[in-house]
C-alpha cells in the first residue's frame, strides 16, 4: 500500500519560516525587555533592608529583634530601639554625627527615608465573642480574632490626635497570616528627628496606644537609594493572636518607579513599544484565522495557548500604561511634602503586578517555541503521547487527589493541634507534595501521635508513594509504547519520517482513535 505525503500535509498547514523569524524577533524583544527592566540590585537592596530592620537587633538587651516579637511589651522594644536605629542612621561608623540637607534622614548611609514614616493599628471591640456561662463570672469581657465585622472604629485615648481617632481609607486591604484587614485603622506618623520619635513613641506606651483588642499593628515607610535608582517600599506586620502571642511578617519591595533616566533606559522603552507593536500584529492574525476556521479553530490546543499568551500581552500592556500614569501623577505629589507619610505601597503594588505579568507572558512566549519545535519527529512522539495518555491521566488524577484530599484531611485532624506543618489544611496539602518527593520530619508526626503517626506516614508513603505513582508512570509509558510502535508500522508501509513533524497535531488526532489498518485506509 503506497502511502500519499501530499494528503497527509493537507490536514494542516505548515508554519512557514517567516512566521517562525517574525516571532523570533518578537521573543528576542520581550527578553530584552523583561531582563533588562530587572537586576540583581533589587535583591541587594531587599537584603540589606531585611538585615537593617527584621534581622539586626539594638546593642541594649532591653530591645529586641523584630522577629522575636511576641508581645505588646516586645513591640515596643523593637519600635524604641531597632527600628529608630535603622530610620535614623544620624552617625557614621566612627560616632561622627552625620548632617544631611533639608533635615533629611538616611537609612544604612545610602538610602534616602521618604517623608516619614507610618504605624497603623486595627482592634476589635470589646464583647466581640461570646463567653460560656461557666466563665461569664471570672471574665469581664473578651476579644475575638479579627474580622471587619468586629473592628472597633471608637475613639479611645487621652488626648483628641489622630492616632487616637479611628480613620477610614480605600486603599489596598492586607492578606495577613491570621486574618484579612481593611486599609483604616488608628494610624501616626512619627516626626524627621530621631529624638522627637522616640518621645511620641514613650507617650503612646505610657498611654496604652495597644490594647487587648489590638490585632495587627502596621509599619509603613520607604527609602530611595539615589545610586540605583530603586525605591524599597518596605512594610512591618505584627499580628497579636486572640490566643495570645504575636506573628510577625515583612514585605520589602525593590522597584524602580522612576523608569526612564538613562539612555538604556530609553531603549527598554523602544522595546516596549515593539512588544505593543507585535502584540497588535498577532491579535490581527488570530481574529483572521478565527474568522476563517470559525468553530474549528477552538479545537487546537495551540490556537489557545496563542489566545492566552495575547491575553496575558494585553494585560500586561494596559497594567505599564496604568503604572506609568498612576507613578506620574502621584509621586510628585506625595514627595512635596517630607512631613507627610507618601503612600507609595499601592506604586509599588502596581509596579510588582506589572512584573508579575510580564513574566507570564514570557513564560508562556517561551512554551509556544515548541510549537514549532513540534515539527520534528522526536516532538510529533512525544505530542501523540502526551494526547494518546490524556484520558488515562484524567482518569487517574481524580483516583489520586481523592486518596490525597483524605490523607490531607487525615493529618490535619490528626496533627493539625502540635505540628507546624499540619496546622492549616493548606499547609497539609502542601506537607504531602514534600513527602513524595522525599523532604519529610517524620520524628515530628511521631512525636505528635506514638500509633497513629507511625500509621499515617506509613500507609500514605505506600498508597501514594509506590502504587500511586507507579500508575503514573505505567500510564505514560504504555502511550509511549503503543504510539511509537504505531509509527514504526506506518514508517514501515512507506511514510516518511520526516512528514511526522508537519502533520503531528491532526495526525495524533486520527492516530489515536483508529487502529494501524484504518488509519491506513483513511491516509489512502
Amino acid at each position: 500500500m503506497k502511502l500519499r505525503g501530499r494528503s497527509i500535509r493537507k490536514l494542516m498547514p505548515q508554519s512557514t519560516h517567516r512566521e517562525l523569524a517574525v516571532y523570533a524577533v518578537f521573543l528576542v524583544a520581550l527578553c530584552t525587555l523583561t531582563l533588562g527592566m530587572v537586576s540583581s540590585d533589587r535583591y541587594y537592596l531587599h537584603k540589606v533592608m531585611s538585615q537593617v530592620f527584621v534581622e539586626a537587633s539594638s546593642s541594649e538587651d532591653s530591645r529586641i529583634a523584630f522577629r522575636s516579637i511576641k508581645s505588646r511589651d516586645d513591640f515596643w522594644k523593637f519600635a524604641e530601639g531597632p527600628l529608630l536605629d535603622g530610620l535614623y542612621g544620624d552617625k557614621w561608623y566612627n560616632n561622627i554625627t552625620l548632617t544631611f540637607q533639608h533635615n533629611s534622614s538616611h537609612t544604612y548611609y545610602e538610602n534616602l527615608l521618604v517623608g516619614v514614616p507610618q504605624i497603623r493599628q486595627l482592634k476589635v471591640h470589646l464583647n466581640s465573642c461570646s463567653i460560656h456561662p461557666y466563665f461569664r463570672a471570672a471574665v469581664k469581657g473578651c476579644y475575638s480574632h479579627y474580622r471587619y465585622g468586629a473592628e472597633d472604629r471608637t475613639d479611645f485615648g487621652p488626648g483628641n490626635t489622630p492616632e487616637w481617632k479611628y480613620s477610614s481609607a480605600s486603599s489596598l486591604w492586607y492578606w495577613g497570616s491570621v486574618a484579612l484587614y481593611s486599609s483604616g485603622g488608628y494610624k501616626f506618623t512619627l516626626p524627621r528627628s530621631k529624638q522627637g520619635s522616640l518621645k511620641k513613641l514613650e507617650f503612646l506606651r505610657q498611654n496604652s496606644w495597644l490594647t487587648r483588642g489590638t490585632r495587627v499593628v502596621f509599619i509603613d515607610f520607604s527609602t530611595y537609594n539615589t545610586n540605583i535608582n530603586l525605591f524599597c517600599v518596605i512594610r512591618l506586620v505584627v499580628e497579636f493572636l486572640a490566643s495570645g502571642g504575636a506573628l510577625t511578617s515583612s514585605h520589602f519591595y525593590s522597584v524602580k518607579l522612576l523608569r526612564y533616566i538613562t539612555y538604556y533606559d530609553y531603549f527598554l522603552a523602544s522595546c516596549e513599544i515593539s512588544f505593543g507593536l507585535f502584540t497588535f500584529i498577532f491579535i490581527a492574525q488570530e481574529a483572521v484565522k478565527i474568522t476563517k476556521l470559525k468553530k474549528k479553530y477552538f479545537r487546537s490546543a495551540w490556537n489557545w495557548l496563542d489566545l492566552l499568551l495575547l491575553l496575558v500581552s494585553v494585560l500586561a500592556i494596559a497594567f505599564n500604561i496604568y503604572r506609568t500614569i498612576e507613578v506620574s501623577l502621584l509621586l510628585k505629589k506625595l514627595l512635596s511634602d517630607p512631613h507627610t507619610y507618601p503612600d507609595i505601597y499601592f506604586l509599588a503594588f502596581c509596579q510588582v503586578l506589572y512584573n508579575t505579568t510580564i513574566a507570564v507572558t514570557l513564560f508562556l512566549a517561551w512554551i509556544k517555541i515548541l510549537k514549532y519545535v513540534n515539527l520534528n519527529k522526536t516532538m510529533a512522539l512525544l505530542s501523540c503521547t502526551l494526547s494518546h495518555c490524556a484520558k488515562g491521566i484524567f482518569g487517574f488524577s481524580i483516583i489520586f487527589f481523592i486518596v490525597f484530599f483524605a490523607y490531607a484531611q487525615l493529618g490535619y485532624l490528626l496533627f493539625g493541634s502540635q505540628v507546624e506543618e499540619f496546622s492549616t489544611f493548606q499547609n497539609c496539602i502542601f506537607t504531602q507534595f514534600q513527602m513524595v518527593l522525599g523532604d519529610f520530619k517524620f520524628e515530628t508526626i511521631e512525636a505528635a501521635d506514638r500509633i497513629l503517626g507511625p500509621f499515617y506516614f506509613i500507609t500514605f508513603v505506600f498508597f501514594v508513594f509506590f502504587i500511586s505513582l507507579s500508575m503514573f508512570l505505567a500510564i505514560i509509558n504504555n502511550a509511549y509504547s503503543a504510539v511509537k510502535a504505531e509509527f514504526e508500522v506506518m514508517s514501515s508501509q512507506g511514510f516518511q519520517m520526516k512528514d511526522f513533524g508537519q502533520v503531528s497535531e491532526h495526525f495524533c488526532d486520527f492516530l489515536i482513535g483508529f487502529k494501524i489498518g484504518g488509519v491506513l485506509s483513511y491516509i489512502t
